[in-house]
């Protein structure tokens, strides 16, 4: 198959969505499947073999690291050389808008996948409440125009078919037990995250330094835990104000950490805390679980389908502060039930694999096409004409490297 991906944010973004969208170009390549990925800002010219075209664009001013694409950007040419058999939206904003465009033009099937709730983000963090219900709208248009839409939790599923989307489909999300593991256990990591006290228990936050990820919830937290240590993983544009609040506490902040260091960081900790209770997902609840750590998360958005309470980790209130801090202060000082929990969070975490998962995003492709296709032959037989668009002999799908 043939896939081109609109995605509003990639690299060198680092988010949840950034991430999901590399898994899925690492996948389309291990089953021999080509793509072409399409997205705003200084984007690499390639990623797991598929070309990728960076387009100019503007920062959102409320979100500076954010940039965006315009609509209005020519790209037939190049969709059109590539031939697609499917145009993935990922998250359409602006740039989604060029992709169905051209998918329609093409007469290519859109999917159109769900990421984030700008919708809360901008009633709840960033004064923008009068503008909620008219974002609402503006994206249930864009999705109710594909062909399929995906969303990454029944959580978001259920306020998406609330709001009116349609053609909804569950698209979760994986995560890589290898990469993120308890082997990966460093005492040097555990040094450099605890500011040297190694025997304190240690809480880990692990994600985007935003309004909207509450993150200031964990001062509090810490200030009532003497002894504990907390360690704050990310960037974004809250950090050197959340820098000055938490000055006067045992925390550490390391800026982003990839790869190795990252899988260091969650494995060398003892307990993972996110405050945040506006995740459609919440891709480092899983990464936390992976490595062993329980978690403790609103019962809230994307968390809710992983964390089961007293077994992996705790839910709680989504605005109960106070919860959160009793929870937290419990298991940090409850060595034996925490490591319980934690080997019940990597064992949940194993039955959540990213082969599978995308495999069967990919049988959805392949569905889409046939169905598609269908619907074209009976238009042919109808009326007698040979749709405009994409001329090209279609080849069995095959799910490359399974039984």
């Amino acid at each position: 198959m043939h896939i081109a991906i609109f995605a509003e944010s990639f690299l060198p973004k680092i988010d949840g969505v950034t991430m999901t969208v590399c898994r899925l170009l690492e996948h389309l390549a291990r089953r021999g499947h080509e793509s072409l990925v399409f997205a705003p800002g200084d984007a690499p010219t390639g990623y797991a073999g598929a070309p990728v075209i960076g387009l100019s664009g503007f920062r959102l001013p409320l979100y500076p690291e954010l940039r965006l694409a315009s609509p209005f950007v020519n790209l037939e040419s190049r969709l059109a050389a590539f031939r697609p058999d499917v145009v993935h939206l990922v998250n359409p904003a602006l740039l989604g808008l060029a992709g169905l465009r051209y998918a329609r033009k093409l007469r290519v099937p859109v999917v159109a996948s769900y990421h984030t709730d700008i919708p809360g983000y901008a009633e709840q963090y960033y004064g923008l409440g009068v503008l909620h219900d008219p974002i609402w709208a503006y994206f249930r248009w864009i999705h109710n125009q594909a062909d399929l839409n995906l969303c990454p939790s029944r959580f978001t599923l259920a306020q998406l078919q609330e709001r009116g989307f349609e053609r909804i489909r569950l698209w979760e999300h994986g995560v890589d037990t290898v990469r993120f593991s308890p082997r990966h256990y460093n005492e040097t990591w555990r040094a450099r995250l605890s500011g040297g006290d190694v025997h304190a228990p240690l809480l880990l936050y692990v994600g985007r330094l935003a309004a909207e990820k509450r993150v200031e919830w964990l001062h509090p937290l810490i200030e009532s835990l003497p002894g504990a240590r907390l360690a704050i993983v990310g960037d974004g544009p809250m950090r050197r104000r959340l820098e000055d609040l938490f000055a006067d506490t045992p925390t550490v902040f390391t800026g982003y950490l990839q790869g190795d260091d990252l899988a260091h960081a969650y494995a060398s900790a003892d307990l993972f805390v996110f405050p945040s209770a506006s995740e459609t997902f919440g891709n480092v609840v899983l990464e936390a679980m992976a490595s062993g750590l329980p978690v403790i998360a609103p019962r809230a958005g994307g968390p809710v389908d992983h964390v089961r309470d007293g077994y992996n980790g705790f839910l709680f209130a989504p605005d109960n502060l106070a919860e959160m801090v009793a929870l937290v202060r419990w298991l940090a000082w409850s060595p034996e039930h925490t490591r319980r929990l934690g080997a019940h969070a990597r064992e949940y975490a194993q039955s959540q694999s990213w082969e599978e998962i995308l495999d069967r995003l990919l049988d959805e492709y392949a569905s889409l096409i046939r169905s598609h296709e269908h619907n074209h032959s009976l238009e042919q037989s109808r009326f007698g004409w040979q749709p405009p668009g994409i001329a090209r002999p279609r080849k069995p799908y095959v799910r490359f490297g399974l039984g």
